[in-house]
């Protein structure tokens, strides 16, 4: 059982960090779009497993990644071969059946063993908790001090810390992993997927515009435009946008959700 609760408070932290992640380093973003490409490749298999359950495909698809590095032959609960029964926690998983299992029949097992369907808040916020709780609470009741690198890894919210085996801490250790928040961000900001609770924004007052271009602009002034725009458009539910400094399409057609106008120059108008 949890021992952690979504109260309103984690709620809105847990808003608050998803609204303002971004990528830590521009050198990480191909292995995130490498990542992110395969995981949506694959949402076939995963809408499969999701739909019987009651469960987001995307939650499925980023603890895949996280547990078992996209492997089809490793147990969803710890990545472990499916040859067998698990060994690690959690142990002589699944308990029915015979190995060798299929990667379904294990992903059915490690989800229900967890109370996971249709019943549970799959909203945004209930997403990053459940992910997180899928890990275990250490990182949270433990040491306070570092956001968990199972949701924050490769961004702007995680440094260093983590358990580098069962039971043993490191400060100085750096996950190597992509958090699956990261993922979900940058699954969020390529249209892959949407959030349930996320409504589709209604206009609103725009900060200075900016006139479309696919490309970034070499006046410094103006990119810190086109970042501020970027980053008010992240304010509104719904909306995802890499601030980059590039006022392209993807700006413009979250420009054009947000207050029903076009950005200048945009060739969608």
């Amino acid at each position: 059982m949890a021992k952690i609760t979504l109260t309103p408070t984690l709620k809105t932290e847990y808003e608050n960090l998803f609204n303002a992640c971004c990528i830590i380093a521009s050198k990480l973003l191909p292995k995130v779009e490498e990542l992110c490409g395969k995981l949506a490749a694959n949402q076939d298999r995963y809408r499969a497993v999701g739909d019987k359950l009651g469960i987001p495909w995307f939650f499925i698809a980023v603890v895949h990644n996280m547990e078992a590095s996209q492997s089809f032959k490793g147990h969803l609960h710890n990545g472990e071969p499916l040859k067998a029964r698990a060994v690690q926690v959690p142990a002589g998983r699944p308990k029915s059946g015979e190995p060798p299992f299929t990667w379904e029949q294990s992903a059915e097992d490690a989800l229900t063993m967890r109370g996971l369907g249709a019943n549970v808040d799959w909203s945004l916020t209930g997403l990053l908790y459940q992910i997180e709780g899928y890990n275990g609470w250490g990182y949270r009741l433990h040491h306070q001090h570092v956001l968990t690198p199972y949701l924050w890894s490769f961004s702007n919210h995680y440094v260093s810390g983590k358990y580098v085996e069962d039971g043993t801490w490191s400060d100085t250790a750096v996950s190597a992993q992509c958090g699956a928040a990261v993922l979900l961000r940058r699954l969020a900001e390529t249209h892959v997927i949407e959030f349930a609770d996320q409504p589709r924004p209604t206009a609103g007052d725009a900060p200075l515009l900016v006139t479309y271009s696919p490309r970034k602009s070499e006046d410094a002034a103006v990119v810190k435009r086109v970042e501020d725009l970027q980053r008010w458009l992240n304010t509104f539910p719904g909306i995802f946008v890499k601030i980059d400094g590039v006022p392209g399409d993807k700006t413009a057609l979250a420009y054009s959700q947000v207050t029903g106008s076009h950005l200048p120059g945009d060739h969608q108008a």
